[in-house]
């Protein structure tokens, strides 16, 4: 049996051979255990390597330990839902970002600390506040309503809140960096001032810190943005505030594939495919953000960009090492002014965590003779918030023979819906899958298994399976539920 995912053979289809790691190999060269995890778990699965976890967490501990101010990550935990994850980080050093109730109190169910654990909820209704005003558990505020409802919880409980303030509208070449999230910069001392007022208002809420999440992957924008934070910090602690942190989100680049120049050849092919310049690459030749006018192609590829030479702890330093107007970086001034550096990594901690396997299902024709090869899970279970997830999957032959065709196929899902699609790329393959091989899609963990994941047609949710450690060969017990 060969595992292989695009085909090696000469072909016009682009490759984006992703990077990969040894314990997905062990999985996708064991075609009994394939089975065996099919039969006890059904398809898809989402299969997660904690060890590779725990090496990204201490990457990020390693670089912010060799710099003289205080830190504190959080994992953004939006990102992926596996429970079994949350302990794994706490246990590794770091916290837990939670976006809903729910992630709050699951945390706190597993014994996670309060010091441990900040909510940074988009909608924050009062069964999130009064459970977090209850742990000691920081909340990140938004706007005045959540100001003024946190107040009257807090006051209905009669315990102080602890919260940072969300900041956005940054000064950057000129222009304000646009976010619907958060208090505009150049408003935030006269509504704290105005808020505050009433010194009641003090004792039930304690600023702490404040924090803000930029779009985009620019590190001169975050560093620019966290030296504007700390000229706003240094005025608001002469007010008599007491600002210890900055928190920055998230938003870390990481480096999913293994050629620049395939990421290249990808978007100057899938141009051409739109300017009828080469045979459709994406199923009915979806620009995937590129269109066409007057003979041109215009737009960017709305994806991740998943090729990425910046990545992690080179984009980690970019942005503690930029300078302000007068020559003192992030890293210099963090430290002279006392304040804590504050991050939520979700998809970068996730780096080679992840792999979802699923089983072919059937295979077919279609009215264009396009090869469609139906597998047993739908486009919910693997969906990016961008156009597309743009990497190669892995086949694994139950029967590999070098007699048949190659072949380019599309994979389809089980929505009756036209658009289930699981990638828009077509996919060139050495043979025909058979009824029953797997499928594999690498590096998932990170916004893709769970961010939007349904259960339309009462499908059940993909079993989330957990390796707790490296081993040279893995069996059925060696994968843990939730």
């Amino acid at each position: 049996m060969k595992i292989v995912h695009q085909s090696s053979m000469k072909q016009q289809l682009p490759r984006l051979r992703p990077l990969t790691s040894p314990w997905m190999f062990n999985i996708m060269e064991n075609t009994q255990l394939q089975q065996e995890l099919f039969d006890t778990y059904g398809s898809p699965i989402n299969v997660h390597d904690l060890p590779s976890f725990v090496g990204n967490i201490k990457e990020y501990l390693e670089i912010l330990d060799t710099y003289p101010f205080k830190s504190q990550i959080f994992f953004a935990r939006k990102a992926n839902k596996f429970r079994n994850l949350i302990n794994a980080a706490v246990n590794a050093g770091i916290g837990v970002d939670t976006a809903s109730y729910q992630e709050l109190k699951q945390c706190l169910d597993l014994k996670v600390q309060a010091d441990k654990l900040i909510s940074t909820a988009a909608i924050k209704n009062n069964k999130l506040l009064e459970l977090a005003v209850q742990e000691g558990v920081l909340l990140i505020i938004d706007n005045q309503d959540e100001l003024q409802q946190l107040l009257r919880v807090a006051k209905r409980l009669d315990t102080p809140a602890k919260i940072g303030i969300r900041v956005s509208g940054f000064a950057y070449q000129g222009k304000k960096l646009y976010s619907r999230f958060g208090f505009d910069i150049d408003t935030v001392e006269h509504t704290l001032h105005d808020f505050f007022r009433e010194s009641g208002n003090k004792t039930y809420l304690q600023v702490e810190g404040l924090h803000f999440h930029l779009d985009g992957y620019s590190t001169a924008q975050r560093g620019h943005s966290i030296h504007q934070s700390l000229d706003l910090a240094m005025r608001l602690r002469e007010q008599g505030f007491t600002v210890s942190f900055i928190d920055i989100g998230g938003g870390i680049l990481m480096n999913y594939l293994a050629s620049k120049n395939e990421w290249k050849t990808f978007q100057d092919t899938l141009q051409q495919a739109l300017l009828d310049n080469h045979r459709p690459i994406t199923y009915n030749n979806d620009g995937l953000g590129y269109s066409t006018r007057n003979g041109k192609v215009e737009g960017t590829l709305a994806t991740y960009p998943y090729y990425n030479e910046n990545s992690k702890a080179s984009f980690l330093r970019d942005i503690l090492e930029t300078p302000d107007a007068h020559s003192r970086t992030v890293a210099q001034r963090l430290h002279a002014l006392k304040v804590e550096l504050r991050l939520e990594p979700g998809r970068s901690l996730l780096n080679q965590v992840g792999m979802t396997m699923a089983r072919v299902a059937h295979r077919k024709v279609d009215a264009t003779g396009t090869h469609l090869v139906g597998l047993e899970m739908n486009m919910s279970q693997m969906m990016s918030s961008s156009a597309d997830f743009l990497l190669d999957p892995f086949v694994a032959f139950q029967a590999r023979d070098g007699a048949k065709p190659a072949v380019e196929v599309y994979f389809t899902g089980a929505y009756c819906l036209e658009r289930d699609i699981l990638l828009k790329r077509k996919i060139a393959l050495p043979q025909l899958p058979d009824i029953g091989d797997t499928i594999f899609f690498v590096n998932t963990a990170g916004y893709m298994m769970h961010f939007f994941e349904t259960e339309a047609h009462l499908f059940q949710r993909a079993r989330n399976l957990a390796l707790p450690q490296k081993k040279a060969t893995y069996g059925l017990k060696d994968f843990e539920g939730e």
